[in-house]
């Protein structure tokens, strides 16, 4: 019985960390012509690791200025530098975990 409780709140908890990243990221990047998909290759391609790509994701979405996006000028010209992020710490960090694992390639490709 309390393996069984403890289960159903671990999935549950893992199920709220992926909603943090669809309800706060998802539906933005969704309205843009550049899917999320390819925002993660472009930080991929400059940070090249799991641990300096979050950490660069993050401090964007803390203070998102020109200087530190991967995106190009012409991409901010027509879209500009996002608005600064509201979550909370843990919850941009479950974010971007989220974010990471799905469009994460190491251990993918064949």
């Amino acid at each position: 019985m309390v393996k069984s409780i403890f289960l159903s709140l671990v999935i549950l908890m893992v199920s709220l960390d992926a909603n943090i990243y669809e309800d706060n990221c998802v539906g933005c990047h969704n309205r843009l012509p550049v899917s999320i998909d390819k925002y993660f290759y472009k930080y991929l391609l400059i940070y090249s690791g799991e641990v300096d790509m979050k950490n660069a994701i993050i401090n964007y979405l803390k203070v998102p200025v020109k200087e530190t996006t991967v995106m190009s000028d012409s991409f901010i010209s027509r879209f500009g530098v996002k608005k600064k992020t509201t979550l909370t710490e843990k919850k941009l960090q479950n974010a971007v975990d989220t974010y990471w694992e799905r469009y994460k390639v190491f251990g993918k490709l064949k």
